[in-house]
């Protein structure tokens, strides 16, 4: 039986993985594709990947590409809001890869059209998890994480009672700067700052990477997808990211997932293609069970860790305001107005400022309600970021 795949934001590292986990399977067949505005790489992954519909946000690309779309009898459409149009039953697995708060609105619309969400988009179940959870209920939508962390938490307790389960841990590598002493990183260019020592990614993650940030996000992530209590949270570093989460259950049993540094594990076995996996040679596992070191992070190099401190056990406006304020300080940071240390500095000040600790009590009803929130704590942070010299 042919599967049908839906991938949003096809043109992103994910997606990409997403269309090379597919590459060798031939009872698979991708649906739809989509992209903000990078029109030329969507071009040619239709035409490779033989791919009939294409969906693209920017109109200036949508106007200047149509007939090159029609040339290769590929229809490109505008705006997700077709992809309602384009399909007429469910298909069997979406997979949600756009990067930022922008795939919110392209997962909430698709949900009802999938059997199964395939969710990498970390950004939509930080700010809005509690109106993905009610999609999903409402229309029967199976639901897996398929960032490493969350996929492997996922996969070790898919098939335990999860009131056995006592603590999840969240492996970090600790990024370019873990053997770097703190004096020496306060004005360190970016381009340092994107050496990830273990995964290939973009520029953002790659800096979130280094300042620990992304481990945040991933803490709230986990929180709001298994529904635990965030004291059953940690965090350790693991500078071989061969281990990707831990989990101790009660009874004194600890079970780990491990896999190689590449995107396409979790996602071919998501999308249940595990069988084109090349597997690791027995003397390559023995190197890496080798390297199964593990520590806590030192805040004092990682001071954005204590941010973990204000993480609030409800949903609220906290999660929207934390990622629209990093979101703004590394682009910042990327085009060389503020320092590294500044990143860290401001986004410590700002969360805590009670101008926006007000919102802190209050939920998010829609997506318009996270917009607005977003624009606010946009506003704020451009009359309140500093340049930090140390």
């Amino acid at each position: 039986m042919i599967k049908d795949v839906v991938i949003l934001g096809s043109t992103g590292s994910v997606g990409t993985s997403t269309l090379l986990s597919l590459s060798k399977v031939k009872n698979y067949k991708i649906k739809i594709i989509t992209t903000n505005k990078n029109i030329k790489k969507i071009l040619k992954q239709a035409i490779k990947y033989r791919v009939k519909d294409v969906i693209v946000e920017d109109r200036n690309k949508y106007n200047v590409y149509i007939n090159k779309f029609k040339k290769q009898r590929i229809r490109l459409h505008l705006g997700i809001g077709n992809i309602k149009k384009i399909l007429k039953k469910k298909v069997n697995y979406c997979v949600n890869s756009i990067s930022g708060i922008d795939g919110l609105y392209p997962t909430l619309i698709t949900i009802p059209l999938t059997k199964n969400l395939l969710m990498a988009n970390k950004e939509s179940i930080i700010c809005g998890w509690h109106l993905l959870k009610k999609e999903l209920i409402k229309n029967k939508t199976n639901f897996v994480p398929i960032d490493s962390e969350h996929y492997s938490i996922w996969e070790l307790i898919k098939n335990e009672n999860f009131y056995n389960v006592d603590k999840i841990i969240l492996t970090a590598s600790g990024g370019p700067f873990l053997n770097t002493p703190k004096n020496k990183i306060i004005n360190i260019k970016p381009k340092y700052a994107l050496k990830h020592p273990t995964w290939r990614m973009g520029k953002k993650i790659s800096i979130d990477s280094s300042t620990m940030m992304n481990k945040i996000f991933e803490y709230i992530e986990a929180k709001k997808i298994f529904n635990i209590n965030k004291k059953k949270i940690k965090i350790l570093i693991h500078p071989s990211s061969f281990v990707h989460a831990i989990v101790f259950f009660k009874g004194g049993i600890v079970k780990f997932l491990a896999h190689e540094t590449k995107m396409t594990i979790p996602i071919s076995n998501a999308l249940e293609i595990n069988s084109n996996i090349k597997n690791l040679k027995f003397n390559m596992y023995m190197k890496n069970f080798n390297k199964m070191y593990f520590k806590e992070p030192d805040k004092k190099k990682f001071p954005i860790l204590s941010i973990l401190n204000h993480i609030p056990e409800k949903d609220s406006y906290f999660e929207t305001i934390l990622i629209t304020l990093n979101d703004e300080l590394v682009q910042k940071y990327l085009d060389g107005y503020i320092n590294y240390i500044s990143i860290h500095k401001n986004l410590i000040n700002l969360i805590k400022s009670p101008y926006l600790k007000k919102y802190y009590k209050l939920k998010p009803k829609n997506i318009y309600d996270i917009k607005k929130v977003m624009n606010i704590a946009k506003i704020y942070l451009e009359k309140k970021v500093k340049f930090y010299a140390k």
